[in-house]
C-alpha cells in the first residue's frame, strides 16, 4: 500500500519539466544543489531559499470506512536567472518566462492530456503561489519562489 504520492509526483514533475521544449536550455535541478554561477537559467524542484521543507503534506480519510485517504501537498520550487549586466527588467521578465513554462507544462493539451495529473500520479497539480526576489552582485539576479500544489488519493 502506498503511504504517499509525493515521491512519484516529484519524479513526474521533474520528468515533465526536463522534457518541456520551452525549458530545453534551462537546468532542471532535483532539490538543493550548489549554484554554479556560470549557469544562466535554473529551475529547482523540491527547494526554495529559506523554505522549511521541500514538500509539505497533509492527509485525511477520504470517506467513511477508512479505506482510502486524501493527500494534499505543496512542492517547493524556485526559478532563477542571472547575467553579468545590471538590467533587472530583463531578469524579471526572464524569470517569469521560466515559471510560465512550468505552468504551461502543467496544463492539459492534445499532446499531453494528463499533464495536470503529473501523468497520472495525482488527481491534479497546479502552480499556486510565487514570491519574486531580486539582487545585484557581480551582475543581476532574479528568482521566483513558487509552489506546485497537488491533491492525490491513496
Amino acid at each position: 500500500m502506498q503511504t504517499s504520492r509525493v515521491p512519484a509526483a516529484v519524479d513526474a514533475l521533474l520528468a515533465m519539466l526536463r522534457a518541456a521544449p520551452a525549458l530545453a536550455d534551462v537546468r532542471i535541478i532535483d532539490g538543493p544543489e550548489p549554484t554554479n554561477l556560470t549557469e544562466r537559467d535554473m529551475v529547482f524542484v523540491g527547494w526554495q531559499p529559506g523554505a522549511d521543507a521541500a514538500v509539505g503534506l497533509q492527509q485525511q480519510f477520504a470517506y467513511a470506512g477508512a479505506r482510502g485517504r486524501d493527500e494534499e501537498f505543496e512542492i517547493a520550487c524556485y526559478a532563477e536567472t542571472r547575467a553579468g549586466d545590471k538590467d533587472m527588467a530583463l531578469r524579471r521578465t526572464r524569470v517569469f518566462e521560466l515559471v510560465g513554462a512550468v505552468e504551461t507544462a502543467l496544463r492539459a493539451t492534445d499532446a499531453a492530456p494528463t499533464a495536470p495529473t503529473l501523468n497520472g500520479t495525482v488527481l491534479w497539480a497546479h502552480l499556486t503561489t510565487g514570491n519574486l526576489q531580486q539582487g545585484q552582485s557581480e551582475g543581476s539576479i532574479a528568482g521566483l519562489a513558487f509552489t506546485v500544489t497537488c491533491r492525490a488519493r491513496i
